[in-house]
């Protein structure tokens, strides 16, 4: 595994823990037809933090950016509620992971065409 591959898996599976964490809080803090959304969100961000868990550990190039590109909409898309909310926390917090994490994924993908991946990238792209 090269330095990018492992940094942007480093930056997905915190993205995704972090996104893991903000649904166990809300399980943890609701009740009623919101703690049931709270747990289909939960279960959702469950799946894509076991999901960047195996990328890393598995060393997949396509599954590295498939987790990484959905990560990163995820994130956006939580920023586009911040501003939606017009909380800049939840604005800047989550745009800030999905900047790091598009370019770590960049950064990887630039070192996977470097190394002969490109076939691959071509492919995916």
């Amino acid at each position: 595994m090269s330095l990018p591959f492992i940094i942007c898996s480093a930056v997905t599976v915190i993205s995704a823990l972090i996104s893991l964490g903000y649904s166990v809080a809300a399980v943890m803090t609701t009740t009623n037809q919101a703690r049931v959304m709270a747990l289909y969100t939960c279960a959702r961000s469950t799946a894509l933090f076991l999901i960047s868990v195996y990328a890393l550990l598995n060393g997949s190039a396509q599954w590295l950016q498939a987790t990484a590109t959905g990560m990163i909409v995820v994130q956006a898309l939580d920023a586009a509620i911040g501003v939606t909310i017009k909380d800049t926390g939840k604005t800047f917090g989550p745009a800030g992971v999905a900047i790091a994490n598009l370019a770590a994924l960049v950064w990887f993908m630039l070192g996977a065409q470097s190394t002969g991946f490109a076939s691959t990238l071509t492919n995916l792209w």
